[in-house]
């Protein structure tokens, strides 16, 4: 049986979440920034960390995929794409380095802080998040319960938060949004 990452291996080696797009909640929010830098945590083949380097960000985008990383270096060498998986610590993430933190369908919560504290005062995180699916009232490692995902963001000026359904490859799931920015 396949571990996690060689599982997503085999996804995108089939050409399975290898999108084009990037995720319409990190367009909407960054369309009048200011380019700077950003980190795209599970980036996956980096359709995000694609769409923010062509509109001048200096990204560092890492997945423990290495099928993943293999596929964002080919598109962009620019991207500073690192192999790492994040669940293990293999990825240290530098205090008040980054202007934007990204993660997109990925929770870890153990992770939440340290992505925070990668951020310098001002800078803005996008989060989304599957939710729990009704038959999981405890929540899951990698599923939000309901209000979850706002409760890390409290003291944050948020920008955006929703919870609701919303189609991912083709298919409907209930998801949690926030877009947060630090406090100076």
């Amino acid at each position: 049986m396949p571990t996690r990452i060689e599982a997503w291996d085999e996804r995108y080696r089939a050409g399975e979440q290898v999108l084009e797009r990037p995720a319409p909640l990190l367009v909407e929010f960054t369309s009048g920034l200011t380019p700077g830098t950003a980190l795209d945590l599970a980036s996956g083949p980096g359709r995000n960390a694609l769409f923010l380097a062509e509109r001048g960000w200096r990204i560092t985008a890492v997945d423990g995929s290495a099928t993943a990383i293999e596929l964002l270096r080919r598109n962009n060498p620019s991207i500073d794409a690192r192999l790492a998986d994040l669940e293990t610590g293999e990825f240290e993430l530098t205090p008040r380095a980054f202007d934007l933190v990204l993660s997109c369908y990925y929770l870890q919560r153990s992770l939440i802080p340290a992505m925070q504290s990668a951020l310098r005062a001002g800078g803005m995180l996008i989060m989304i998040v599957r939710l729990v699916d009704a038959g999981q009232p405890q929540g899951t490692p990698t599923r939000a319960l309901p209000g979850e995902l706002r409760a890390f963001f409290d003291s944050w000026r948020i920008l955006h938060y929703w919870e609701g359904e919303r189609g991912v490859l083709d298919r409907r799931h209930a998801v949690a949004e926030v877009v947060a920015q630090k406090p100076a």
